[in-house]
């Protein structure tokens, strides 16, 4: 068979899958299915035919051994809270989750590191080490559901990006069952390797290159305090003036995170956080290091937040309010829930000093398709998330809403900046690549993924547009409600 021509499921296949994990690990009913017909990116669905839930490599090895002699594709799926549409089945009708490799193998606090299975919750790896003064930085806000592999597959951020980095900052080696079954180890306990980065090109390939299953990450050490402060501005230009004041003063917070009018009255509604309704925008900073450095740092960016036209500066009292304030801020995106049926949440990056140009164009889109947009995202490293509220109901609405994003991200790019800070490119954006890749830089990341994946059976049609064709035509799926 060519490569690129995948086959069917038949009862055969379906029987032997059965043989390697057990009826308990294969669910086949269309009504239980629907549950995985797509992840956090929810204008496009379609379930898988068959779900496999395995307990081990050797399970997923033995499975993916036997895919490959049949010609099947597969998508790897982690917790699906991905918000590109990731693990959406697209000419692959096998569905591999891996929620049951789920333990916590080794810790080495003297070495600073963790070793766990993929799909070990992302705060349960913080949760498990915080005793004893540590925790792992990478901090999604979808954190308390997440799991490590779904995070290697997105190179996930969060919050603390700004100081900590992503997630490919913090992971040493990797366990990864390659697409003919083959179980292979990239990189090691050691801080320095040697060689190509072949972690690197693993993390952030949203699971085009196999499915991993164990990873050893960098732990780090808590800092000795923090002091969190809330801004509270007119409007979302001051709030980025502050922004931009602030990095460029030196100042390195742990987190900069902004969320405009409408995200604020979503959350107060939803979690009562004491955010004023009437403010513009709200920045909250965090800063943290050394406990005797920190009160002067956090009165200088108090004075840089006013200065830029904060009209107040709160600082949490207490570990409490601090815990409040992040709470408003991670689950922003859940309230959102109660300002619209449905929502996207889009994912660009521009320049730190571009942010009130993106946010006045943002304005414009919304105006000009007829739209609600409201934006919470990481300010302090220019990743935006514009959220673009609809009605699934309303087809006109929905199409509205994806060329909203599309024009979201076209203005991110001619800013120079870029399609996705921590989503991925999935399905969402996949057309948008040429816009940043000219098609020699896509062919080279073909040939790359066809290092690992050289019949491209893992997670087949994303990321990479095929080329002098769209995704579309070769493996069709539907939009909701269209």
């Amino acid at each position: 068979m060519p490569t690129g021509a995948h086959a069917s499921l038949d009862s055969a296949t379906v029987a032997e899958l059965r043989a390697i994990l057990g009826d308990d690990a294969i669910v086949s009913r269309p009504t239980e299915l629907k549950v995985y017909e797509c992840d956090g990116w929810t204008i496009e669905k379609n379930a898988p035919e068959l779900l496999l839930r395995p307990r081990s490599a050797a399970e997923i090895s033995a499975v993916l051994k036997l895919l490959d002699r049949r010609a099947i594709a597969f998508v790897p799926r982690g917790a699906g809270t991905g918000l590109s549409g990731g693990c959406l089945p697209v000419g692959a009708p096998v569905m591999i989750c891996t929620s049951r490799l789920n333990r916590i193998l080794a810790i080495d606090y003297a070495n600073r590191r963790v070793e766990v299975e993929s799909g070990v919750v992302n705060l349960h790896v913080s949760n498990a080490v915080r005793g004893r003064g540590f925790f792992y930085a990478p901090d999604p806000s979808s954190q308390m559901a997440c799991t490590i592999g779904g995070n290697i597959a997105e190179n996930s951020g969060g919050p603390h990006t700004l100081k900590y980095g992503v997630t490919t900052n913090h992971v040493l080696g990797l366990e990864i069952v390659l697409p003919d079954g083959e179980i292979a180890e990239l990189g090691g306990p050691t801080e320095e390797r040697l060689g190509y980065d072949l972690v690197g090109a693993i993390v952030g390939a949203e699971g085009t290159a196999g499915i991993v299953t164990r990873a050893t990450l960098r732990l780090t050490r808590e800092p000795e305090a923090r002091r969190t402060l809330l801004a509270i501005f007119a409007d979302v230009e001051a709030a980025t003036r502050a922004v931009s004041a602030i990095i460029a003063s030196g100042v390195i917070p742990g987190a900069i995170e902004m969320m405009d009018q409408l995200i604020i009255e979503a959350v107060e509604a939803a979690f009562h956080a004491g955010l004023p309704r009437d403010a513009g925008a709200v920045l909250i900073i965090e800063l943290d290091g050394i406990a005797a450095a920190l009160d002067a740092e956090a009165r200088a960016v108090g004075e840089l937040a006013r200065s830029s036209g904060a009209r107040e500066v709160r600082f949490a009292r207490d570990e409490a309010e601090r815990a409040t304030l992040w709470k408003a801020r991670k689950r922003a995106f859940g309230a959102v829930g109660r300002l619209a049926p449905n929502y996207a949440t889009q994912d660009g990056v521009v320049p730190r000093t571009r942010l009130p140009e993106i946010l006045r164009e943002i304005a414009q889109i919304a105006r000009r398709h007829a739209l609600r947009i409201g934006n919470v995202f990481h300010a302090g490293d220019g990743n935006i998330h514009p959220i673009v509220l609809y009605d699934e109901r309303d087809p006109d609405e929905t199409r509205r809403a994806i060329a909203a994003g599309r024009e979201i991200l076209r203005a991110c790019v001619a800013m120079g900046g870029s399609l996705t800070g921590e989503h991925g490119i999935g399905v969402e954006k996949i057309s948008e690549m040429p816009l940043i890749f000219s098609p020699d830089d896509l062919i080279v990341m073909s040939e790359l993924r066809r290092v690992f994946d050289p019949a491209q059976r893992a997670n087949p049609n994303k990321v990479i547009p095929a080329p002098g064709g769209c995704v579309e035509v070769a493996a069709p799926r539907r939009q909701a409600a269209l």
